[in-house]
């Protein structure tokens, strides 16, 4: 059975920092593309960032946050810098198998966590 869950968010001042994770269990981690998505609600998914063997990020986030991984630990992470308002969103992790093709699209990815939720506001 495929899990993914998330963990590490809260509530946080604009400058502040997070860090993320995602452990998961049930699939060949290491031949996995993962991502992290963020939503508001209302607002349609939006793509942060994906790494299979080097890392993409979404403009807005560019600079800010950084995607990494621990195959051994079957355990994504995003580390999270300078965080402001806007950045406040539930955020999810998804897996895709092999490169992150179309890595900006939710449809490409099959297995999701349940969501964690991050906000940034003094």
């Amino acid at each position: 059975q495929v899990q993914l869950v998330e963990s590490g968010g809260g509530s946080v001042q604009p400058g502040g920092s997070l860090t993320l994770s995602c452990t998961t269990s049930g699939f060949t981690f290491e031949i996995y593309c993962m991502a992290w998505f963020r939503q508001v609600p209302g607002m349609e998914r939006e793509w942060v960032a994906s790494l299979y063997r080097s890392p993409s990020y979404g403009d807005s986030v560019k600079g800010r946050f950084a995607v990494s991984r621990d195959n051994a630990k079957n355990t994504v992470y995003l580390q999270m810098n300078s965080l402001m308002p806007e950045d406040t969103a539930m955020y999810y992790c998804a897996a895709q198998i092999r490169t992150c093709g179309y890595a900006s699209v939710p449809s490409e990815y099959p297995y999701w966590g349940q969501g964690t939720q991050v906000t940034v506001s003094s």
